[in-house]
């Protein structure tokens, strides 16, 4: 192409007209808009239909979640599935050293869960190899709490009824070469297996561990027959130092502890450890499934090893994520000093979330193992926030236990225009949802008690309760009442008394002004017994923060001084004896089968209507009552007047 071509313009031919640019098509355009525009307004001009009416939703309770769910699908089926034994035999095997907390709970549901549905069997074996931090109380509590959840061991064992057993597989495997008694400080061992983190240079094998098998052997008895001390001498399996798995790095296998025992006394002086115990445990057993969580990951090969070294069945280990809660602390040691130092009342405090705590709080069983399946299983790590636990625990609880009127600062109303001696029965339900929770009766008296947040000394637009000269209703009493007045202490200024007139009219009709809110209320009639007066203990976080060990100065730098309020005198109404008659309320896993009148303080569970949910503490005596908060409504958070 010249140049020149890009200046010279090329002349385009002329665009030919569509036919819509002709008179006629104008024309027909716009008669067709004027037809349009006609249509439309006679439209308008005609009556719209009604919409159609709305079906009433049922108020019913959602369906809640397939119990079994979690072994159905996903992680725990793919286990199943990857060896579909004829007889599933799982384990739950924890250390007698503490108390269980909740994320134990997972381990508790995955292993005796896993193994009812496949209509297998579960052990409760207790890793009972460390005389050192071993009690009878928490053997004691840890089948307790397995009961409490509803689950039944196949049997009870321990692993120290192994202990001859595994002594004698001990010497066998020194024998083939398969292990050498080592004398090293902790320090120098570390640095064989390359320091803190592999920072102090390549991996070296003990000097100890090409000594010949029959001299291991001697030094291994001596170590049993009392020549050594503690960490003197360790019993250490020869496995690979090239694996980059330090699982694989000579693991200790024997240690000696002078402390007796608690079930073999003095026998022992020398103690297997856990890598050397728990797989030829689960071995004994004939386990086919054996569950535990991550932390146990590197630890299969071993586990592989071991069981392969002594030439025993082998059973399956596969591994999920634990359960970990944030904004609190679970370590047995924290636990521990938060206990001695008196931060909480003991081992089973509300405020903890160990498994006895949950209890005493009054979380039902059924609560915490419908929690778990909500969660799922996998072999992810699962951090929950406390408020997600309590949101789990409400929606279990909004549908199992009845409701009652509470009143946490309760002041006195007195009804000027009713007699002294006038005591009407009013017919409550026990849920407003199911009526089979049924029907009780309360006393509407001349003095009624209401809570002292609905009433104010002055009014305004934005209340809707109690106040000079307002009505308001008293939950199912027929008519409502209007402040009259209102009596003060001179020297704290709260008012002690109001004074009201009951709006029944005078003509014996039934016809009055609704009023926009009813309140809840406590009667006074000595001969009903009512009211009751309670020591309400409400329950806030025990910690400031999502992560209490982050906090400046450690996790006793972050305890929250508010994570405990008492109001003593508060008022509950008299239904709450028939709901301590009827409990365990709900009557659901380990509590199911508890008999009428023999359930535990905790198991009279109830929902104080717009304050929460509650349970009665075991620091009920005679006719003490005190009452522990459960978890707060939901309509709490940001609730305006």
């Amino acid at each position: 192409m010249d140049q020149n071509d890009e200046t010279n313009p090329v002349a385009l031919p002329e665009r030919p007209k569509k036919d819509s640019d002709a008179p006629e098509a104008r024309s027909n355009r716009e008669k067709s808009k004027l037809e349009k525009a006609q249509k439309k307004s006679q439209a308008a001009k005609q009556p719209k239909p009604a919409p159609p009416k709305k079906e009433k939703v049922p108020n019913v309770p959602a369906a809640p979640i397939d119990p079994e769910s979690i072994f159905k699908e996903g992680f725990l089926k793919s286990v199943y599935n990857e060896k579909s034994s004829k007889r599933v035999v799982t384990r739950f095997p924890p250390e007698p050293n503490g108390f269980l907390h909740i994320g134990h709970s997972k381990a508790i549901a995955i292993n005796f869960g896993f193994a009812r549905y496949h209509h297998g069997v579960c052990y409760l074996r207790f890793d009972d190899t460390n005389p050192e931090a071993e009690e009878e109380k928490y053997f004691t509590a840890i089948e307790d709490m397995i009961q409490w959840l509803g689950f039944t061991p196949y049997k009870v064992t321990y692993s120290s009824d192994n202990f001859d057993k595994l002594y004698e597989l001990a010497e066998a495997l020194v024998r083939k070469d398969g292990a050498y008694v080592c004398h090293c400080t902790d320090t120098e061992i570390k640095l064989q297996k390359g320091g803190e983190k592999g920072t102090a240079g390549p991996r070296y094998a003990c000097p100890h561990r090409d000594r010949p098998p029959e001299e291991s052997l001697a030094e291994f008895r001596a170590m049993r027959d009392g020549k050594y001390k503690p960490r003197e001498a360790f019993l250490r399996m020869k496995q690979d130092l090239t694996d980059g798995n330090p699982q694989m790095w000579d693991l200790a296998a024997y240690r000696i502890l002078e402390k007796p025992h608690h079930r073999t006394g003095h026998k022992w002086r020398i103690y297997p450890t856990y890598d050397f115990t728990h797989c030829l445990c689960d071995s004994f057993e004939d386990i086919s499934h054996s569950l535990c969580t991550t932390e146990f990951q590197l630890s299969r090969v071993s586990y592989e090893w071991l069981c392969d070294a002594v030439e025993v069945y082998k059973p399956m280990q596969r591994e999920y994520g634990r359960l970990n809660l944030t904004g609190t602390v679970l370590s047995k040691r924290k636990l521990l000093k938060l206990v001695e130092d008196h931060h909480v009342r003991g081992w089973d405090d509300p405020r903890l979330y160990t498994l006895i705590g949950l209890r005493r709080r009054g979380v039902p069983p059924g609560a915490i193992l419908s929690f778990v399946n909500e969660l799922g299983v996998s072999t992810a790590l699962t951090s929950i926030q406390i408020i997600r636990f309590e949101q789990s625990v409400r929606r279990y609880l909004e549908q199992t236990v009845p409701r009652l009127m509470l009143l946490l600062d309760p002041i006195p109303v007195i009804i000027d225009n009713l007699p002294d001696d006038y005591v009407e029965e009013i017919e409550l339900p026990f849920s407003p949802k199911d009526p089979s929770f049924g029907n009780h009766t309360v006393p509407f008296s001349k003095t009624v008690f209401i809570d002292r947040i609905d009433f104010r000394e002055v009014d305004s637009k934005d209340f809707f309760r109690l106040a000079p000269g307002k009505s308001v209703g008293l939950l199912k009493v027929p008519f409502p009442i209007k402040a009259t007045s209102f009596e003060k202490d001179e020297k704290s200024g709260l008012v002690t008394a109001v004074h009201a007139d009951y709006e029944k009219p005078e003509d014996g009709s039934t016809s009055f002004k609704k009023p926009k809110t009813y309140i809840q209320w406590v009667g006074s009639s000595p001969a009903h017994s009512s009211p009751i007066n309670a020591e309400v203990r409400i329950f806030n976080p025990l910690f400031k923060s999502e992560n209490p060990d982050a906090a400046e100065g450690g996790y006793l730098n972050d305890i929250n001084p508010a994570s405990e309020e008492i109001y003593p005198n508060a008022m509950v109404e008299i239904g709450l004896e028939e709901i301590r008659r009827r409990a365990p309320w709900p009557e659901e896993e380990g509590e199911k089968n508890v008999k009428k009148g023999e359930a535990g303080w905790e198991t009279v569970r109830f929902q104080g209507m717009r304050v929460g949910y509650f349970c009665m503490d075991r620091d009920c005596d005679g006719d003490k009552v005190v009452l522990n908060r459960i978890v707060s409504l939901k309509e709490d958070a940001g609730k305006g007047s």
